[in-house]
């Protein structure tokens, strides 16, 4: 009997950075049976639903994902598990990623965090009303 796919994971996401929204486009578009990840703003109903208090208050600026077996992964160890569950090449990218060490990883990710809002933009109108096809791969 073949194993079925693991259920989609939530990638939680800066709804007012262009750098995530970017991230969120990737995602969509190498995830197109949308299998692997679904998607909610850090400033939504469903980040607070689904993960709790006291690790909210925990998470560092950061975009996460939180996995099938309910573990959260955080900065840079999220953008590996993105590539690495989007499979292909993408998970070549995602080993060689690993092979860097986390705290190194998370250095660099940190220092983009700290200033993606001047590289990227930061805009209240960054989320574009979600087309009809993709609505069920967002969770407000």
């Amino acid at each position: 009997m073949p194993l079925s796919p693991p259920a989609p994971e939530i990638i939680f996401y800066d709804g007012h950075c262009a750098l995530c929204h970017r991230t969120v486009c990737f995602v969509l578009e190498h995830d197109r049976a949308g299998i692997a990840f679904r998607f909610a703003p850090l400033a939504g109903g469903a980040f607070e639903e689904k993960v709790c208090a006291a690790q909210r208050a925990r998470m560092p600026d950061s975009m996460a994902v939180l996995r099938c077996d309910g573990s959260l992964a955080l900065r840079s160890d999220a953008v590996v598990h993105i590539l690495r569950r989007l499979g292909g090449a993408w998970r070549l990218a995602a080993a060689c990623g690993s092979a860097v060490p986390g705290p190194l990883r998370d250095m660099l990710y940190d220092f983009v965090a700290r200033i993606r809002y001047r590289l990227f933009g930061r805009r209240d109108d960054l989320c574009p009303p979600v087309p009809a096809e993709l609505r069920s791969r967002f969770e407000l």
